[in-house]
């Protein structure tokens, strides 16, 4: 699935965010606040636009991603980016030793693994002690009347937009239905912690549409 929305795959999440990913890309830097030199690892990396700012900041960062063809447009696209490294892995079996990046994170892509958990258990296994996570993902609005208005959107505008400017539009039916199921902010900072994380903690951006999970490795 993720193979096939790949070829204008930012382009559609900068349409149906109404351009908001530039403004969460910018919220996950400075949770990061990747240092020079430093060992950055960015899962569900996709074309590799959420790692550039970790480079600019002049950490070595490792894009990974499931999907081959998400990272061949990182790549190799008209809007490519050869200059990272990129790398295929499954987010449940990581192919790093332990303890190999200073800080580890995964945006909009947490919600897509298949073992929450077990995803979690193995961001922690390659980070340092004392090294950082951050998980940016979609959540619960806070605000009841807005939750309403968003609800809507997802399961009838989404679907709609998306025909309009993506190379695989049904995909993004499963996007508003794993969305709308997702746990909202403290249970998955519940689930977090239990995966061997500290000090978790989380902002609400966008009135909730998305939050900013940060926590430890112990």
């Amino acid at each position: 699935m993720f193979d096939a929305v790949a070829a204008r795959y930012d382009l559609t999440n900068d349409v149906l965010s109404l351009g908001q990913t530039r403004l969460w890309r910018r919220a996950v830097a400075r949770a990061v606040d990747a240092q020079p030199g430093a060992r950055v690892l960015d899962l569900a990396a996709g074309t590799g636009s959420s790692s550039l700012p970790f480079a600019a900041a002049g950490a070595f960062v490792v894009p990974c991603d499931f999907s081959l063809g998400m990272l061949h447009v990182g790549k190799h696209g008209r809007h490519g980016h050869p200059e990272l490294s990129f790398v295929g892995g499954d987010a449940l079996r990581l192919p790093f030793a332990d303890a190999s990046f200073d800080a580890v994170t995964i945006s909009f892509g947490l919600r897509n693994v298949s073992d929450i958990d077990a995803a979690l258990a193995e961001m922690a296994r390659v980070t340092r002690h004392g090294g950082r996570l951050v998980v940016c993902e979609f959540s619960h609005p806070t605000w009841r009347p807005f939750r309403t208005v968003y609800s809507g959107y997802l399961m009838g505008a989404l679907p709609s937009v998306a025909r309009r400017v993506s190379s695989n539009p049904d995909a993004y039916i499963y996007l508003a239905e794993s969305i709308r199921a997702w746990p909202d902010q403290p249970a998955l900072a519940q689930r977090i912690g239990g995966a061997g994380w500290a000090d978790v903690a989380w902002s609400d951006l966008t009135y909730g549409i998305v939050a900013l999970h940060r926590a430890r490795r112990t």
